[in-house]
Parts: C-alpha cells; structure tokens; sequence
C-alpha cells in the first residue's frame, strides 16, 4: 500500500476501491527495490518468519526472500499482488512468498511471525492506521520485531497527518514492560521512483523488539 503520502481529500472511495484503481492496469508503480531504510534495520536480524502489511507491489517482501525469511505479504489491491507474484518468480523466490489479499481494516492475515514490518502505510482516503498497526504488534512472536516505516513531515511530504518517529510510538502505545525500543530515528535515504531523478527524503523509522 506505500504511495506518495497525499493530504486526505473529499474522496469516497474505500481503501480498496482506491488502491485497486491505482493498480489496476498492472503497471509497475514503484522501483521494485528494498526500501533502504528496511534493509538496514533488518540486515541483521536472523531470517524465520516474516509478515509484510501493505506490501504494495512487494518490493520488500521479495528482497526479505531473498535474504532467507519466509514472507506472508498482504494488500487490500489484487492487481498490487499480481505484479508481486510475477516479480517473485523472476527473482526465483516465488517459493517463500505466499500473497494474501486483506482489507486490513476487516481482516488480518493469522498466525504471528518473528518480524512484522509495514513500510509507507498512508494512503488519500480514510484508513485506520492506528488500529492496523497495533493489530500488527499483535501479530508478533515472543522474541520478534515490528518495524515501522513513514514518510516524515519535510518540504517534500509537508503533508497532514504524516508522523515524526517519536509520535509513530506514541501511537503504538506499546508497554515498556512487553517490548523494547530499538530504533526511533529519522533517517535520510536516497530514493527514486520510476522516471524520476533520486532525490533524499525522510524515514521515520520505528522498530521494537517484543519480549
């Protein structure tokens, strides 16, 4: 579900009417690459089960694959989870990713995984982040991270409703007594999308470890 983070307008649709729309024509909408700031948080940790909530064309799902995690990557567009699938296999990791299509706001995958990440979930019509990602951490094993990636306010992405890292914890909420705070950082990465010079832009980047 990443996108470019858009003020919230007077669109009607639901989330997947909205990100089915966008796409529906099965075009390739991000650089397929590992968002940076995921690669570094997670390069060390010890591959086993991973969910990724709002995978979108599954960028990172696959370079998680490819590292040796088992990757359940969920989104509320099929056509995102085509374009990921056919990805996956052209990478030869088709075999650790299984795809499951969710409107996060209903339904969740089941089980819980010893990483949990969700990269860039905001999206121009209504959608309850706050609840998805509490939801989440509650999909976390006893030992395992969540990680959570946003775009952080800045004159590229000066938009309403974006979060500092120190806010994304206080969203979540979690007891200090049940998890750890590794990372509550902003970090800048280099980023292109397709047909676009790089340009540097802002993570707020959150990872907890659960007791």
């Amino acid at each position: 579900m990443a996108t470019h983070a858009h003020d919230q307008d007077h669109d009607d649709r639901t989330p997947a009417e909205y990100w089915e729309a966008r796409y529906a024509d099965g075009h390739t909408r991000w650089s397929g690459a590992v968002n940076a700031s995921l690669a570094a948080e997670v390069g060390s940790l010890t591959p086993g089960s991973a969910l990724d909530v709002g995978c979108g064309q599954g960028g990172d799902a696959i370079w998680l694959a490819r590292h040796g995690w088992t990757v359940t990557a969920t989104d509320v567009a099929q056509s995102a989870l085509q374009v990921g699938a056919q990805a996956a296999a052209q990478a030869g990791v088709a075999g650790a990713i299984t795809w499951e299509r969710h409107d996060l706001a209903t339904s969740f995958p089941d089980g819980t995984f010893d990483l949990v990440t969700s990269s860039f979930l905001h999206s121009p019509v209504a959608l309850p982040r706050t609840a998805i990602l509490r939801r989440a951490a509650a999909a976390v094993a006893p030992g395992g991270t969540l990680l959570v990636i946003g775009h952080a306010p800045s004159e590229r992405h000066p938009h309403a409703g974006l979060q500092t890292a120190d806010e994304v914890v206080a969203e979540l909420a979690l007891p200090a007594d049940a998890w750890a705070l590794r990372t509550c950082a902003l970090v800048e990465v280099e980023h292109a999308f397709p047909g676009e010079e790089p340009t540097r832009r802002t993570d707020a980047v959150v990872r907890y470890e659960r007791a």
